[in-house]
């Protein structure tokens, strides 16, 4: 049960960060991402520092720890830089596709190190069979969105 609770809030402040930020979902997809294509090389060197704190005993949970911090810590500095939304819908909207993409990333440090069972078990079934498939739209879905975004003219910051 702690096991659900603590995914369930890693979920939430997923969405809450992105949908806080007003960040596009295009600039916090590529932060994402970037994070993936880092964790697998520099994820041996940061489970070494994972375990040096002290915090987390040695074991596939220090690398699920920092394999996570890798993937995520990209998009989280974006959440303080980038394009914004303008509209509540947008930001729903970004925010739902960002932690749904966050979470197909996310599937293979989280199942090396945990085991589920029950419903959030099935949610994280379905997330592992599909996670390949996200994490392509999603990709294609956050080159769209950073394509599609304009940025705002010093005449149109000055009106604000």
């Amino acid at each position: 049960m702690i096991v659900v609770v603590i995914l369930l809030a890693l979920v939430l402040a997923l969405f809450a960060g992105a949908f806080l930020s007003k960040r596009r979902f295009g600039v916090l997809g590529l932060g994402l991402t970037a994070g993936a294509i880092i964790s697998p090389i520099w994820g041996d060197n940061a489970g070494f520092v994972v375990s040096s704190t002290g915090l987390v005993a040695e074991g596939p949970l220090v690398n699920a720890i920092a394999l996570s911090a890798l993937i995520l810590v990209p998009a989280v500095l974006f959440m303080f830089h980038g394009y914004r939304y303008k509209h509540i819908f947008g930001r729903v909207i970004g925010s739902l596709l960002f932690t749904l993409l966050a979470a197909a990333f996310l599937v293979g440090p989280i199942g090396s190190a945990l085991t589920l069972t029950g419903p959030a078990g099935n949610a994280y079934q379905w997330v592992v069979s599909n996670h390949e498939l996200i994490i392509s739209i999603g990709v294609t879905f956050t080159i769209v969105d950073f394509l599609l975004s304009k940025t705002v003219h010093k005449s149109e910051k000055k009106h604000r």
